[in-house]
């Protein structure tokens, strides 16, 4: 019985892995040992803890987030955005997939949401590349990695969702990933780089003469109309935050009005186009909600069972035997390892109320520690065989283009993810420092 929590956390991790339904797998482990552990008079809690999930203020976000990226999506700002910034770009090597990972940020700190970026730049982006003479695993790659930074640059839904469970506050969440999540564009723009510099063949320049046709004053025009609606929705959304005019739950109500005025600015705005928004926002919020009841039943069990305490004296030993330095790499490689097979949604509701609380009492800061748990998941939206990022993209890529293609192409970037991850766990002022300018000590 002692160990009753670790056999319930293998039924879980088994169930999912064969493909079992999360919220169902959830619910239903939890009810078998529960009714194993103490009978039905335990769930008697249940409602208590449900109702605490629906009646959370900061949950309101994510719906209003979920908005805020899907109607963007429909606005035509990222066509326009990868045009423009392949002009800009175009004339060194490498430059059209560079412009793809500044397009993938911009639509990161506007959206959010990782599926509708890496759609919308597959659709856009990996044609133009392939008929550009780009090499197929780089034009993959680069898009299918680009198109996760919506993860970890705010406004990110993770980060709303492992503040709330953590009990972090989000705005500081925001801040403390801004400079992390440059840290990953950057690298990402070093790697292509890189790989144009020793392989010129892979991402050749678009041709000096169909640069030359659009004048110096033209192309300031187009980038400048093309950077206005992002940079409008990051001020709207991070500047009333870090202003402090608004709390982020306030803040995604007007990502949302203000991505609704683009559409209306762009004249993609219809009826139509409201109601299919609206309809995937709910589809959307409804999926995450449901997820979290689930959640909160196995958390009700896993921690009546003595499941946190098994936890933590796992970790104690570890800690007791070696520094909790290597605690922390373990832990790491733990949610990278799981993130191979399980959603971020699932690791954030299952793994993260157990791991965090335990880390933090070992005295580890709770931004940066969070902060690293988001850049970990971004992680597992790229790696094989069940990366979301690899399954969107693999729906709207060219026939040409095998699944083979999108995983050989996706690595490289995954080891520079790990890079950017083993910095920010040297250098915890990355996290920290924004997070202490704007909001003090």
């Amino acid at each position: 019985m002692a160990y009753l929590p670790a056999w319930m956390f293998l039924a879980l991790t088994i169930l999912l892995m064969v493909g079992f339904p999360v919220t169902f797998t959830l619910m239903g482990t939890a009810m078998c040992f529960g009714l194993i552990g103490f009978g039905w008079s335990f769930f008697n809690l249940l409602p208590l803890r449900i109702w605490g999930v629906m009646t959370n203020v900061t949950l309101i976000a994510v719906p209003l987030f979920v908005f805020m990226g899907v109607m963007l999506e429909r606005s035509g700002l990222a066509e326009e955005l990868l045009d423009t910034m392949g002009l800009l770009f175009g004339r060194m090597r490498g430059g059209l997939a560079i412009s793809v990972v500044v397009v993938g940020a911009l639509l990161g700190a506007s959206t959010g949401i990782v599926g509708a970026t890496v759609v919308t730049m597959g659709l856009l982006a990996v044609p133009t590349m392939l008929r550009r003479g780009y090499n197929k695993e780089l034009a993959t790659g680069t898009v299918a990695a680009s198109g996760t930074l919506g993860q970890i640059i705010p406004p990110s839904i993770v980060l709303v969702l492992i503040g709330d469970i953590v009990g972090v506050s989000v705005g500081e969440l925001f801040m403390g990933a801004v400079l992390p999540g440059m840290l990953l564009v950057g690298l990402f723009v070093v790697y292509i780089g890189i790989i144009s510099w020793l392989r010129p063949k892979w991402a050749p320049a678009i041709p000096k003469v169909e640069l030359d046709a659009i004048s110096p004053g033209q192309l300031l025009a187009r980038v400048s109309k093309a950077m206005f609606p992002p940079l409008f929705l990051m001020v709207a959304v991070l500047g009333s935050i870090f202003a402090g005019i608004a709390s982020p739950t306030e803040a995604a109500a007007v990502g949302a009005v203000g991505a609704t005025l683009l559409t209306v600015a762009n004249r993609k705005f219809s009826m139509q186009i409201l109601q299919e928004v609206m309809q995937t926002t709910v589809r959307l919020t409804c999926m995450v909600f449901i997820i979290l009841c689930g959640a909160a039943l196995f958390g009700l069990v896993f921690r009546g069972l003595g499941g946190d305490g098994l936890v933590r004296e796992f970790l104690g030993s570890l800690a007791h035997k070696y520094s909790h330095n290597v605690v922390l790499a373990i832990v790491m490689a733990l949610i990278f390892v799981i993130g191979f097979f399980l959603d971020f949604i699932e690791i954030t509701f299952i793994h993260v109320p157990v791991l965090a609380p335990i880390m933090i009492e070992f005295g580890f800061d709770p931004v940066w520690f969070c902060i690293l748990i988001a850049v970990n998941l971004q992680t597992s939206f790229m790696t094989p065989p069940f990366g979301f990022s690899l399954f969107y993209l693999k729906a709207v890529t060219p026939p040409e283009i095998s699944t083979g293609d999108i995983y050989r192409g996706i690595i490289p970037f995954v080891v520079v993810q790990i890079i950017g991850l083993a910095i920010v766990v040297l250098f915890p002022q990355l996290a920290t420092w924004l997070p202490k300018v704007v909001f003090g000590p």
